[in-house]
């Protein structure tokens, strides 16, 4: 799960950095704003690759989900990229759980079969 939501979450860290960019030259939010907000966001996505072991990490990430798609207020198109990076977002988790679960079955089949 770590290596799909991981990449998921690196992702969003380009998309962010460039809708700051956007942000800064359409909208009427000052540019220190735009790039505290941007920031923290950018800055969050990359610290939670390293969270999502940690209990609270998805759910953070779901928080994450969710100021992207609030971004859309200050860069429309922040709606449908971040309807489509919560929907990678939900693909990561859901099939990257049943990886791990999968794998979890074939090393315990291996260490069966190796006793």
């Amino acid at each position: 799960m770590r290596t799909l939501c991981a990449s998921t979450l690196i992702g969003e860290f380009f998309v962010i950095g460039f809708a700051g960019l956007v942000a800064m030259q359409t909208s009427d939010v000052s540019t220190g704003t735009v790039w505290a907000v941007s920031g923290t966001a950018m800055a969050l996505s990359v610290l939670l690759c390293g969270m999502l072991a940690r209990p609270g990490g998805v759910q953070l990430g779901w928080l994450l989900q969710i100021g992207l798609i609030a971004a859309g207020l200050v860069v429309p198109m922040m709606f449908i990229l971040g309807v489509v990076f919560a929907g990678l977002w939900w693909a990561s988790v859901h099939f990257g759980r049943k990886v791990d679960e999968a794998r979890a079955r074939f090393a315990a089949a291996a260490a069966a079969d190796a006793s």
